[in-house]
């Protein structure tokens, strides 16, 4: 089951913005990712959830998407996502973001595969503009965002694939727009 999710939780650049998530569900996620483990137990994330569709929009116009597809505007104007989740390091707890690189990880992907169950999907940037973020929601001196979590209801098609004979791990879109990744094989990645 956890394998079928891993895979299911890919990082979704479009979604459906007449499904929202709302802030229930945002809390809901955000509720099984606190129970994370953390480097020394400091728990030092605190979560900014962004629902309301101008702030949204706002946190969206921050960010960058699938640097590797260069003549790709991602989301499509009308298919952006409908929440954010702004993973941040509390610096009163651990002063250096870079710290919290670690938990910031568990718990982004405890929120992704959990969204993934309840049908929803996702992308985990840290192509942001940081300081025009924290500025755009607010957030008090001592949160360093680390990681933002877009969320809503996919409405592409991304695949898992084997690499090709080059050896590229680079990721693809065909005509039709849908999107590849290929992934190295269990013999690749096993050291003997």
């Amino acid at each position: 089951m956890i394998r079928d999710l891993v895979i299911e939780n890919r990082s979704y650049r479009s979604f459906d913005e007449s499904k929202p998530i709302g802030p229930e569900t945002l809390k809901e996620l955000v509720d099984t990712a606190r129970l994370c483990g953390s480097a020394v137990n400091r728990q030092p994330l605190k979560y900014r959830l962004v629902s309301e569709k101008d702030e949204v929009e706002e946190v969206l116009s921050h960010t960058h998407w699938a640097g590797l597809l260069k003549d790709v505007v991602l989301p499509p104007e009308g298919h952006h996502p409908t929440a954010f989740i702004a993973v941040c390091c509390d610096t009163s707890v651990t002063p250096d973001p870079a710290h919290a690189q670690f938990d910031a990880g568990m718990a982004a992907q405890t929120i992704m595969l959990m969204a993934s169950e309840e049908g929803f999907g996702g992308c985990m940037l840290m192509a942001f503009d940081k300081e025009a973020v924290s500025v755009a929601l607010r957030l008090p001196k001592k949160l360093s965002p680390v990681v933002l979590l877009a969320l809503g209801v996919p409405d592409e098609t991304v695949f898992l694939c084997d690499l090709p004979a080059d050896g590229s791990t680079a990721y693809f879109r065909d005509k039709a727009g849908v999107h590849f990744v290929p992934k190295r094989s269990l013999a690749d990645v096993l050291v003997e």
